[in-house]
């Protein structure tokens, strides 16, 4: 059985409210818990972007929970400074923390200023960075010139279980990419038969037996129209498709962007339902594949009301 995982989405909610919804998640039966890590919100109305970095830090002091995050090496985070986030948080809480290193979003990543180059490029530094950041979690001294430059950096303090580096994607090329480098497979819920492939495509290129983990986007309410209007409220600045996603560059362009989207539109890409029972089946169709951890992220504003719905309903239906 997969573990269940709760959604921790900075873009959405204030730091101080994610810290109270990831201890409530917990006391709901979740078995661990997953964050962004974004310097924007993918629109403005969702009005929020906290750093976290620093709030992995309290969550994993305040819960039991193992926390995975998702990052990018060589953009606004340098791939030693990155390094020793990792390793800080690998060594305060052994063994809870996991790390996927993706190759960036426009939108958070131009801050630093220049060009943000095609998806070969950005890939060809996401390695260079993993590199990097594996030398160092070994403990190496690294001095490195090339996408990125690196002068005798050496970590001191190191985790005793080593941080597990994830590879992130949507696509079957990248896949089958990661699988010679990455410790294991994130990836997105699109169509079962589309995650089957990917998960395929890794496994081909040398990623068998390495964990996958999952990121499914729902929006469970009252009614389905209800849901539905949440969905496209919160999260239809996200479900535009194709590369927008990854090059568009600020909040206001993704907002205008979305302005045709309607909400019967959001359930092509989030799984919009008013029953738990359904939800169930959906996720179980998704856990028959094979992941190793499937992550809930309900997309609507209401975070108190299905967290209690997943506790009471949700998760015991999952787990029977």
């Amino acid at each position: 059985m997969p573990l269940f995982s709760y959604h921790v989405s900075h873009e959405q909610f204030s730091p101080r409210d994610l810290l109270r919804l990831v201890r409530r998640a917990e006391q709901a039966g979740f078995d661990a818990a997953f964050s962004s890590d974004h310097f924007h919100p993918w629109a403005p109305p969702q009005g929020h972007s906290g750093y976290a970095w620093s709030w992995l830090g309290a969550a994993l002091q305040a819960t039991s929970l193992p926390m995975g995050v998702i990052s990018v090496p060589g953009w606004r985070y340098h791939p030693a400074v990155l390094a020793q986030k990792i390793a800080t948080l690998g060594q305060m809480f052994p063994g809870r923390l996991w790390v996927a290193l993706g190759s960036g979003e426009n939108i958070n990543e131009h801050i630093i200023g220049g060009e943000w180059p095609d998806k070969p490029e950005r890939n060809a530094k996401l390695k260079e960075g993993v590199d990097v950041i594996r030398a160092l979690l070994r403990g190496e001294e690294v001095t490195h010139r090339g996408r990125v430059t690196v002068v005798e950096a050496k970590l001191y303090d190191l985790p005793e279980q080593p941080v597990p580096l994830f590879g992130p994607c949507v696509s079957e090329g990248t896949a089958e990419w990661l699988g010679g480098w990455a410790d294991g497979l994130l990836t997105t819920g699109q169509t079962v038969e589309q995650a089957r492939r990917v998960v395929d495509a890794f496994c081909r290129g040398g990623g068998a037996g390495k964990p996958l983990r999952l990121k499914l986007d729902v929006c469970w309410g009252r009614t389905v129209q209800a849901a539905l209007e949440d969905a496209h409220a919160q999260w239809r600045f996200n479900s535009l498709g194709g590369d927008v996603n990854w090059d568009l560059r600020t909040p206001a362009e993704f907002e205008q962007a979305a302005r045709f989207i309607r909400p019967e539109d959001m359930a092509s890409g989030v799984r919009v339902t008013d029953s738990p029972d359904q939800l169930a089946e959906w996720v179980g169709e998704y856990a028959e594949i094979g992941f190793d951890s499937i992550d809930l992220h309900h997309v609507g504003a209401d975070q108190d009301a299905f967290i209690d719905m997943a506790g009471e309903r949700l998760l015991p239906i999952l787990r029977r």
